[in-house]
């Protein structure tokens, strides 16, 4: 059960992360999908979306699904990072990443991610990320 709410996650990024240009679309009990809009910033010559930009995504859809789960934990993060790129991601569209957690523990959690361009029935990338959870304050 979520412990978190869509309504407050918005309020979290907002306010902690300002720069950010993620949008959550679904806040589904098992799904989680995060939108990043797409500008000329994250292009790569060629006209494609660049690689760490694919990559934050990834990082960012991971990160909602765990704080979802166990609160606004500033202080999760990444310790494992791994994400295969599939096919070019098509430059004229925003990128969207869908993550499920395989795994919530007391210190890691485990969430895979797949995204796509948005609007296209393919995954662009496919990616697994491991965080570590801090101990809880008593």
């Amino acid at each position: 059960m979520a412990v978190v709410s869509k309504e407050e996650m918005e309020t979290f990024f907002t306010e902690e992360f300002p720069q950010g240009s993620f949008d959550l679309v679904e806040f589904g009990e098992d799904l989680i999908t995060v939108k990043q809009r797409v500008d000329d910033s994250n292009l790569r010559p060629g006209g494609t979306v660049s690689g760490p930009t694919m990559m934050a995504l990834a990082d960012c859809a991971i990160y909602v699904a765990i704080l979802r789960e166990i609160g606004l934990v500033a202080l999760a993060v990444t310790t494992s990072f791994n994400i295969n790129f599939l096919r070019k991601p098509q430059a004229g569209r925003d990128i969207v990443a869908t993550c499920q957690l395989l795994k919530l523990g007391k210190s890691l959690a485990i969430g895979e991610v797949s995204i796509y361009s948005e609007g296209v029935d393919e995954p662009v990338a496919h990616a697994v990320g491991t965080y570590s959870i801090p101990p809880k304050k008593t």
